[in-house]
């Protein structure tokens, strides 16, 4: 029997896909799951506006989202610090692709989430990505060159296809063609995939 295949889109720089990692694996594991990993990068200029552009409303909405996100990180005692700037991302979410084609993308997905909070990784500097890389058993090279070759084309071909799918943020969850957006959510996809599994 085939196990049950769960995407879920991701993005290094959204507080509240850090913070879901360790419950959407605790999932995976109850229910056997396959989980398939997908970077999907945010463009937070576009949805909350540049930092010159927001009014006082877009400031009350990140305070909150960051204050929010924190309280789900002290229950798992991770360290979520606010962000020094808008990022972009790009070469953290090539580099979790090219983790994937190189076997090396847990221990790469995990050290990249936690460092960029902690404010010990720029994600948006190649170098300090390709470091990570190295580090967790890649060729930091070889990332540098598909990151700016490759990569492009298909971070843009997973983009496409996740926002033809209706994929709008992360963590975003697919099964069977469904959308469940948030950690917040992960109840009612488990409860999908009880009625699945017949439970």
């Amino acid at each position: 029997m085939s196990r049950t295949v769960v995407r879920v889109y991701s993005d290094y720089k959204s507080p509240y896909a850090f913070v879901a990692v360790r419950p959407t694996l605790a999932l995976a594991e109850a229910f056997d799951l396959a989980l398939e990993w997908r970077p999907y990068t945010l463009r937070i200029a576009e949805y909350l506006g540049s930092v010159d552009d927001r009014g006082p409303h877009a400031w009350r909405r990140v305070r909150y989202s960051y204050m929010d996100a924190r309280r789900y990180a002290n229950k798992q005692g991770l360290t979520l610090k606010g962000p020094k700037r808008i990022y972009d991302g790009y070469h953290a979410n090539a580099g979790m692709l090219f983790a994937q084609k190189h076997d090396f993308f847990e221990r790469y997905h995990w050290t990249v989430f936690e460092r960029f909070w902690k404010h010990e990784l720029d994600i948006d500097v190649p170098e300090e990505v390709a470091a990570v890389v190295a580090e967790c058993g890649g060729d930091a090279e070889a990332f540098k060159a598909y990151a700016e070759g490759a990569g492009r084309t298909e971070m843009t071909a997973v983009i496409d296809e996740a926002e033809a799918m209706g994929v709008f943020g992360v963590p975003m969850y697919v099964l069977d063609g469904e959308l469940f957006w948030g950690g917040d959510r992960l109840d009612l996809l488990k409860e999908r995939l009880a009625e699945r599994q017949g439970g």
